[in-house]
Parts: C-alpha cells; sequence; structure tokens
C-alpha cells in the first residue's frame, strides 16, 4: 500500500521531534552534572579544601617512592560498590598511571579473602555516595584492626562511612541529571573529578615527568607519542644538506636523492641557517631558479627541535596552524644530526 504525501510529513516531523526531544534531555543531562561538577570546584575553595590538602599529603607520604629502585612503602586501595564502584576502578587506574601505586578492591570480594593484598602501610580511599554501603563494612572493620589509613568519598558527612574515616571528603549535595532521581549520574561524575583532581595533584606535588609517564603507557598510539625524536629519526649520510653557495640544480637533486622533501642549508661551521622546501621552490619558480643558490632560496632560521624532543611535541610544531610543515631537523649546537618526516609519525601510530 503506497503511502501518501501527508503520512510521509506526519512520520518526518513525528521524527524531527523525537531528535529535538533527546537532544533537549541531553542538554538537561550535560547542564544538571555541570552544575554539579561547579559546586564541587566551589567546596574546593571552602571547607572541602583543608581535608582534600590533607588527604594529598597523606597519600603522597604514604605511596612516594624512598631511595632509588627502591619499592614505594604503601600503596591506594580503593573500593567502592555498584556505580561508585566502576568509578573507584577508573580512580584506582588514573592513581597508577600517574605515578601513585594503586589497586581495586571489591568490597564483596574483600571478605572472602581479597583482604590479603592489603599490607599495613596501605592507605584505604573508600567511596560511598550514602555512607552507609553494607558491602564496605568488611574492608572499614580492617583498616581499624590493622592501622590503616581510611579516607571516606561522601556526600553525607555523619554517616557510619564519615564516622569511622581518619579523614572525610565531602561532596556536596547535587541533583542527579535522572528525572527520577535515582540512577547515579551528576554524583559519579562529582566522584570521577574528585578522584581526578586527587591523581593530578598528586601528579604536580612529585613533579611527575612525561618521560615517567611513558614508563607506563609504552603502547599504543599514546605510548609512541612519548618516544624521542632520537629513536625515529633520520641520520648521517640520510640527513639532506647543502651549503649556501649550492647551485639549486645541485639542490633539488639532493632533495630527490634523500626523499625528505626538503634540504638543510648549512654555513662554513655546520650550523643549520636555512631549510629549501617544496614550498620555497613553487615560490622561486621561474626560468631562474637553476640559476639561483640555496642561500637566495632558503627560507632563513627554520623551525628545529634537541633530540630529546618527545614525538608528540614534535606533531604539534609540525601540525602549527599558522605554517604546517612536513619535517623537523634535529640539531645540536644548532647543528643538524638528524631530520624527522611526518611519514615517520604516521610509521609509528602518532600522527
Amino acid at each position: 500500500m503506497a503511502i501518501s504525501f501527508s503520512e510521509k510529513q506526519a512520520a518526518r516531523k513525528a521524527a524531527q521531534s523525537r531528535a529535538a526531544s533527546a537532544t533537549a534531555s541531553a542538554q538537561r543531562t550535560i547542564e544538571t552534572e555541570s552544575a554539579g561538577l561547579a559546586a564541587l570546584r566551589e567546596a574546593l575553595g571552602n571547607g572541602l579544601a583543608a581535608p582534600f590538602a590533607k588527604a594529598v599529603d597523606l597519600l603522597d607520604r604514604a605511596t612516594r617512592h624512598g631511595p632509588e629502585n627502591s619499592a614505594p612503602s604503601g600503596r591506594v586501595v580503593v573500593s567502592g560498590v555498584g556505580k561508585s564502584g566502576h568509578i573507584g576502578r577508573k580512580i584506582a587506574a588514573t592513581l597508577a598511571s600517574t605515578g601513585t601505586p594503586s589497586f581495586f578492591v571489591h568490597p564483596a570480594e574483600a571478605s572472602h579473602g581479597d583482604l590479603g593484598m592489603v599490607t599495613r602501610d596501605d592507605v584505604i580511599l573508600a567511596i560511598s555516595w550514602s555512607g552507609e554501603t553494607v558491602e564496605l563494612r568488611a574492608i572499614v572493620e580492617f583498616s581499624r584492626r590493622f592501622g590503616n589509613s581510611l579516607i571516606a568519598v561522601t556526600a553525607v558527612p555523619d554517616s557510619s562511612l564519615a564516622r569511622q574515616a581518619d579523614l572525610v571528603l565531602v561532596l556536596p549535595e547535587a541533583t542527579e541529571a535522572c528525572p527520577h532521581g535515582l540512577a547515579p549520574t551528576t554524583s559519579t561524575m562529582m566522584q570521577m573529578a574528585l578522584g581526578d583532581a586527587l591523581a593530578i595533584a598528586l601528579l604536580e606535588t612529585r613533579g611527575f615527568t612525561a618521560e615517567e609517564f611513558h614508563k607506563f603507557h609504552p603502547g599504543g598510539r599514546l605510548g609512541a607519542k612519548f618516544n624521542f625524536v632520537r629513536d625515529i629519526m633520520h641520520r648521517g649520510a640520510a640527513v639532506p644538506t647543502v651549503s649556501p653557495d649550492t647551485p639549486m640544480s645541485q639542490a633539488i637533486l639532493t632533495i630527490s636523492e634523500k626523499r625528505i622533501g626538503c634540504v638543510g642549508v648549512v654555513d662554513a661551521s655546520g650550523r643549520l641557517i636555512g631549510v629549501v622546501t617544496d614550498g620555497d621552490l613553487r615560490r622561486h619558480m621561474s626560468v631562474d631558479l637553476l640559476n639561483l643558490t640555496a642561500g637566495e632560496v632558503m627560507t632563513p632560521s627554520p623551525k628545529t627541535a634537541p633530540p630529546e624532543t618527545l614525538v608528540g611535541e614534535a606533531l604539534a610544531m609540525m601540525n602549527q596552524r599558522e605554517r604546517p610543515f612536513m619535517a623537523l631537523f634535529i640539531v645540536e649546537d644548532d647543528k643538524p644530526i638528524g631530520v624527522v618526516h611526518m611519514h615517520d609519525l604516521l610509521r609509528i601510530g602518532v600522527a
């Protein structure tokens, strides 16, 4: 049976209405959760500031490495159940990846043997919005029995969990994005933001470097960004260079032979003073091009980087919005020791 024009119009309007309703719902959710984050930020400027700073200090002292090559004295043991547990796993992972030894223990499994993973030097970070999560009882009692420091993250300052804790991080009241006020949405967003804040504050307190971050992220595209350009650059005879008085006929031949797409121009002392790129060739394209010298065509003072530059930084330099370029010369004492091409970054999965 054929569908009439009016029926098609009605179906189209219904689809548009559903799309508008879904978009409005998404906007309300984001606005509600944003309000929760704003309340958390305000709290960190007031009553939450002091206990947060104490928590950072406690976690830092408990997990900071001792003498070189020695193991840290303690770890952060994160625990929570339900949505708070899911957030707890993420917090533990973020702490661990940013230099604070940490792992997650499910509260139900804790009372069935997993408490054996907790040592006397560990700090327990227990997460419960209500502070009355029954499943946390075993790990809380364990901390009281064996003297582990206990940090509570809760929205109820006089809850059972808060009363047992050595330090309480009280989250401000918030409206859940769920229209029934039941599904944890804004509350879990605030828990995760507070966990991120702890991790980054600890990272900055310790001066955790990009090189150290790479130790924990060796794989994938993220790991590739933390390689150094010295590890992937072309070296020695593969580096295209000519002198300023080199005829452009020879300079173009060098560009073709080295297959980098450009040639560096070095002075008598070997310092890089310019670069001739495809763009320079186009700008000087004329019948007289081959009669010019590399010094007359080059772009002076090209962008360069030292060999300890991270690959991710090199990519950012080459992708600069004003004037992107395809090859970056690596220098020491202003002398070219290597060159990195955008294709090298593509090859290792960064670009």
